[in-house]
């Protein structure tokens, strides 16, 4: 298992000498306007007037704010580099992390030292850099020799008491993201159902609550959709249950249920050989889940959040779900199985109503790798959200956008749930290639209590990418783990 590195951030008081001593990189800012601060002004005395150069530049009268520039083995400083960023003294949190990002994906395995005396928004430009500067690397052989993006990062600031504040809650994001995006960029044959449960057990150690329900406990409870997902596997079909109890004396409970399917193979309904590889990330949903209730756990949020994912591996087999299947589902509602790689709703159909018939939940959101058809309508920079409840569906959206998540919300509707009916049973769990990310929503909210607020994530597109995301590599992106905090923060915290 991928083991997250203690953050490596060390916090000083102002001190102009200490530029000069410092190795690595020094960062510093510069206005558009050309103006220094006594960090950069100490910088430029001590190049000779670098900086002075530079941004009477062309160059940089032409760069974009938040642009980089470089100046390398500079004159009497132990630095290997200066890095001027020009960027406005007053800028948005969000301005103010895209530069962090760009500085991470700049600095590789050196240290470094960010002069940035009392800019603003200096917590959210180290978030950036934390964010970005991650790697998985742990299979391949000279991993060990390579850096583990832990180099020291020094930051300089006129109060480090209140910087120093900041932290905690900048290492609970840092670490539930790279939980998430640990957990997607795992191979299937590590990360079975048995192993991702086991994984999920250690974060007992934050105090939260953890229960594992197995086959014959979803057996008995009557989980028959779920269970037939799982049923041409040798890997168990598990239910992990997630509890933080931060605000205990609260009634406000908020569910979030994950789709964990850990490999994907389209079951009977084959899907095509390319790309099948990426298959490992179908348990993103739940690796979502447990990067929100690590968050929460490391930040000690006065909040009651419960995450339910259910583990399933759907696979061909003599034992496999076959197309024109019936089973019936823990709610009582038949379904007619007429593609076997319509898997997620299957297993989430069930998850979700025990966690409204056990939890009572306030509120219920549900995130899976659910429809390559978000892909074809929102491509790769945005999620699709799908709800019965306007509050609940905008304060997710105002939650994403706060955190540079892209979100978008789609329709529901009666002229969508019709194209679900079916002739055998009560309901089918495909209504055919037309609105499929859609048609695939109204199946879930069959499954939702009508007073229950209820947003549906379909993270399909968003969950991993073949290029550099916002925050991350190519990858795993951890996409809605801060999205999902800010939410928890804004609505469901007392205290």
């Amino acid at each position: 298992m991928k083991t997250i590195k203690p953050l490596n951030l060390k916090i000083i008081r102002s001190d102009l000498d200490h530029i000069a001593k410092a190795r690595g990189i020094i960062v510093v800012l510069v206005t558009p306007e050309g103006a220094l601060d006594p960090y950069a002004r100490r910088v430029n005395k001590l190049t000779r007037g670098s900086l002075t150069r530079l941004i009477s530049s062309k160059k940089f009268e032409e760069a974009d704010s938040g642009q980089l520039f470089s100046i390398y083995f500079p004159e009497r400083c132990a630095a290997e580099q200066i890095c001027v960023v020009k960027i406005e003294r007053r800028t948005s949190k969000l301005a103010a992390r895209k530069v962090g990002v760009s500085i991470a994906k700049m600095k590789g395995s050196v240290e470094m030292l960010l002069a940035l005396g009392n800019f603003p928004n200096l917590i959210e430009l180290c978030k950036g850099i934390v964010l970005r500067d991650y790697k998985f690397d742990i299979y391949k052989a000279d991993a060990s020799s390579k850096s583990d993006g832990s180099t020291l990062i020094t930051v300089m600031t006129k109060n480090p008491e209140f910087f120093n504040s900041q932290v905690p809650e900048l290492v609970a994001i840092r670490d539930g993201v790279f939980l998430t995006r640990n957990l997607i960029n795992e191979p299937s044959n590590i990360l079975t159902t048995e192993e991702f449960a086991s994984r999920l057990e250690e974060l007992s150690k934050l105090g939260i609550k953890i229960e594992i329900l197995d086959e014959d406990d979803l057996r008995n409870l009557g989980m028959n959709a779920f269970l037939g997902v799982g049923q041409g596997s040798s890997s168990p079909c598990k239910l992990v249950i997630m509890s933080w109890l931060g605000a205990a004396d609260d009634d406000s409970l908020l569910t979030l249920v994950g789709k964990g399917v850990v490999f994907d193979t389209g079951g009977i309904s084959l899907k095509p050989a390319g790309g099948m590889e990426d298959m490992t990330m179908d348990m993103g949903g739940a690796a979502v889940v447990a990067g929100v209730l690590a968050t929460l756990a490391k930040r000690r949020s006065p909040s009651n959040v419960v995450g339910l994912v259910g583990l399933v591996e759907n696979m061909p087999s003599g034992t496999a779900q076959r197309p024109g299947d019936i089973v019936k589902s823990m709610k009582g509602d038949t379904i007619e199985v007429i593609n076997t790689d319509a898997e997620g709703r299957l297993v989430l159909c069930d998850v979700m109503w025990y966690a409204q018939e056990r939890f009572k939940p306030s509120a219920i959101v549900d995130l899976a790798t659910l429809t390559g058809a978000v892909i074809v309508s929102l491509g790769h920079e945005n999620a699709g959200l799908f709800s019965n409840n306007d509050w609940l569906c905008n304060e997710v959206l105002k939650a994403a956008n706060s955190e540079n998540e892209g979100a978008w919300r789609m329709p529901l509707g009666k002229s969508y749930s019709k194209l679900l009916k079916s002739r055998l049973a009560d309901i089918k769990n495909v209504g055919g290639r037309a609105a499929g990310s859609i048609t695939a929503a109204a199946f879930l909210e069959k499954f939702v209590k009508p007073e229950i607020p209820w947003v549906h994530i379909d993270i399909a597109g968003v969950a991993q990418t073949k290029t550099e995301s916002d925050h991350a590599p190519a990858g795993a992106t951890g996409w809605g783990v801060m999205t999902l905090d800010t939410l928890v923060k804004n609505n469901f915290e007392r205290g």
